[in-house]
């Protein structure tokens, strides 16, 4: 299955809209101060969000990071189109300190204590003093637990993330601890449902590595973390932090 079939163009079009709604979210929080120059998504699936800033930033360049072989090829395909455009499987092959502002959207939430950290440190040094970052992640405890856990009950019933008990358990805020714990690629670990995530200790988190600028939630803002199923941190590297 292509990073598509189960994201823009899933069967159910509410899930379809809210995988656009979540772009729009982000680049509207990520064009917040200054035109970027260098913008790179890191975990670009399919290369959806670079295609679409370059309609909004068309001078940028553009650095589409996917460790995935098969989403690296889909994103190349999507891309191919798209100008100044690079592309990495390798994160060490993109120079540090060179981007300006740096998406990372549905990422986290996947990954175990050690690669959230690698990732983290990985980040920052790819940012320029100042540079910006807004990361994306889904709300996985209270109400949206419950109604995507009713959702995914109807897909897969008894899955790890379509359980009755892990999904009565996020509703009331004390997700799952017990995570699938497998590796996407070799040697890189990856929690591959959502469930058990909790973007509150995220958070906690992030605040050892950025300064927090703004928090957002998608579809909408207003209704905040309580309703929305989507949580975006804007956030930026310190003038005084290691490159």
């Amino acid at each position: 299955m292509s990073y598509s079939d189960y994201t823009f163009q899933d069967k159910n079009p509410v899930k379809r809209w809210l995988q656009q709604r979540r772009m729009v979210s982000a680049t509207r929080l990520g064009q917040q101060t200054r035109q970027p120059a260098v913008i790179c998504d890191y975990g670009a699936g399919n290369g959806e969000l670079c295609k679409q800033l370059s309609e909004q930033i068309p001078d940028a360049k553009f650095i589409c990071y996917e460790p995935s072989p098969a989403f690296f090829e889909e994103a190349k395909e999507n891309l191919k189109a798209v100008p100044h455009t690079e592309f990495y499987q390798n994160i060490d092959q993109v120079p540090r300190g060179s981007v300006d502002l740096l998406f990372c959207l549905e990422v986290f939430e996947h990954l175990p204590e050690k690669e959230t950290h690698d990732a983290l440190q990985t980040i920052s040094g790819l940012l320029k003093p100042g540079g910006e970052v807004v990361i994306g992640v889904p709300v996985e405890v209270g109400i949206p637990a419950l109604y995507k856990g009713i959702f995914r009950m109807t897909r897969r019933f008894g899955a790890y993330d379509a359980n009755p008990k892990n999904v009565f358990l996020s509703f009331i805020g004390t997700p799952p601890q017990d995570r699938p714990h497998g590796e996407i690629e070799p040697g890189f670990g990856y929690h591959f449902p959502h469930t058990g995530f909790d973007y509150r200790e995220f958070s906690k988190t992030l605040a050892g590595y950025f300064d927090l600028k703004k928090v957002s939630t998608s579809p909408f803002h207003a209704p905040g973390t309580l309703f929305m199923p989507e949580v975006y941190f804007s956030l930026e590297k310190p003038n005084n932090a290691a490159a």
